[in-house]
C-alpha cells in the first residue's frame, strides 16, 4: 500500500492574525521566500503523493492562482470549496469523501511548519499497518491543542483544547489514515460546545473501537503558526534550516551601504540604502528600504520603508503587502504588525 493522496487545507479566516489576514489568505504569507502552503505541498510530494485536494473559502480565487494546478511539482491539485461555513477540521476532510475514495490519505494543516521529511512517519504507518497515525510535539501550551491521554503507556484518548492538559504533548496538525477510517468514524461523531466537528473526537473515537492509532513525535521543530510571533518563529527557523544549505544568499543588485548578517532573504527589484538587514529577515518583491535597521521580520512585496532622520530599528515585526512607513521624528525601535496598504507616518 502506497500513499498517494493528501488534503491540505486552504480556508479559514486566521482571526489570530488580522490584520495581515484581513485581506490575504494565510496560507499565501511568504515564510523564507515562498508562500506557506508551498512548504506543506512539497513535504506531501516527497514522500510520493500525487494527488492533493485543497480546501478553499468560498469565493476565494488568490490561492487558486498561486499554487496553480499543480503541474511545478510534477503533480494534480484539485481545489474544492467547503459548504456551510467554518464547522472545524474534520469537517473540510468530510468533504473530500469524493475525491479520496477507499485510498489512504495524508491530511496536513498547511499552517504547520516542520523542519525534515515525513519519510518516516509514513514508513511507520506502513510498516505497522496502522489504520491512523498521529504526529505529537512537545509544546510549553498544550491546552491550545488537541492533547493525546496515555493509561499504562497506552494511547486512548485525544481530548480538544483541554483546560487542564495531563501532558505537555500536542497533536500536531499532520495525520495519515488508512481506507475508509476516517469517513466511518466522522459519521459517529457530533459537533463540540463550539460548534464544530473535532478531529480530536474521531481519534478518540478509532481508539475506542478498536483501531489501530499510531503516534510519533517529531523530534526537530514543529511550529503552528497561529500568531503574529508563531509566525515570526517560524520564517526564523526556515531561514536558518536554508542557512544551512547554503541557500541563504541575496536576490539583489540595487544595495548601497547595506550590511547584511545571515539568514537573510530579499526578493527581486528592491531598493536598499544605509540599512542593516538581519538576521532572520525576508524581504519582499518591489521593496523600498532607506535608513532602516530590521531583523525578525517579515515584509511583504511593494514595502516602502523610510526614516527621514535617524536610523530607525525595526524588530520581530510583520509588515503586509504595500506598506508605506514614514518616519521623521526621533523614534527609536518598533514592534509592528501592519495590513496591506497601511501607511503610517512617525
Amino acid at each position: 500500500m502506497k500513499i498517494k493522496k493528501a488534503i491540505l487545507t486552504g480556508g479559514g479566516h486566521a482571526t489570530r492574525l488580522r490584520p495581515i489576514t484581513s485581506t490575504m489568505n494565510k496560507h499565501l504569507i511568504k515564510l523564507a521566500g515562498k508562500p506557506m502552503i508551498y512548504h506543506a505541498i512539497e513535504k506531501v510530494v516527497k514522500v510520493g503523493v500525487t494527488e492533493i485536494f485543497i480546501n478553499t473559502n468560498p469565493g476565494e480565487e488568490k490561492l487558486q492562482e498561486v499554487v496553480g494546478d499543480g503541474s511545478r511539482w510534477g503533480i494534480k491539485i484539485i481545489f474544492f470549496e467547503q459548504k456551510g461555513g467554518p464547522q472545524g477540521i474534520a469537517h473540510v476532510v468530510s468533504q473530500a469523501k469524493k475525491f479520496i475514495g477507499s485510498d489512504p490519505f495524508i491530511f496536513y494543516l498547511s499552517d504547520n511548519i516542520i523542519l525534515g521529511d515525513l519519510n518516516d512517519f509514513v514508513g511507520e504507518f506502513l510498516n505497522n499497518k496502522n489504520d491512523c497515525m498521529l504526529t505529537l510535539s512537545k509544546v510549553e501550551d498544550p491546552e491550545r491543542f488537541g492533547v493525546p491521554v496515555f493509561e499504562d503507556g497506552k494511547l486512548t484518548a485525544v481530548l480538544e483544547k483541554p483546560k487542564n492538559p495531563p501532558n505537555n504533548f500536542a497533536v500536531t496538525g499532520i495525520y495519515i489514515y488508512g481506507p475508509k477510517v476516517f469517513f466511518k468514524a466522522f459519521k459517529k461523531i457530533k459537533p463540540s460546545d463550539r460548534g464544530e466537528y473535532e478531529i480530536s473526537d474521531v481519534h478518540s473515537w478509532l481508539l475506542k473501537k478498536g483501531y489501530k492509532v499510531g503516534y510519533k513525535e517529531i523530534t526537530g521543530w514543529w511550529k503552528d503558526t497561529g500568531k503574529p510571533k508563531d509566525l515570526i518563529l517560524a520564517n526564523n527557523l526556515l531561514l536558518d534550516e536554508k542557512k544551512t544549505l547554503g541557500s541563504g544568499t541575496l536576490n539583489v543588485k540595487d544595495l548601497e551601504k547595506v550590511e547584511i548578517k545571515d539568514p537573510v532573504l530579499i526578493g527581486k527589484n528592491c531598493k536598499i540604502k544605509n540599512c542593516k538587514i538581519g538576521p532572520h529577515v525576508t524581504i519582499g518583491d518591489g521593496c523600498v528600504l532607506e535608513n532602516i535597521d530590521i531583523s525578525e521580520s517579515l515584509v511583504f512585496d511593494d514595502c516602502e520603508l523610510v526614516s527621514e532622520s535617524e536610523k530607525f530599528v525595526i524588530e520581530k515585526s510583520i509588515i503586509g503587502r504595500s506598506v508605506k512607513l514614514s518616519k521623521k521624528q526621533n523614534n527609536k525601535v518598533a514592534n509592528l504588525v501592519l495590513g496591506e496598504k497601511t501607511q503610517v507616518m512617525l
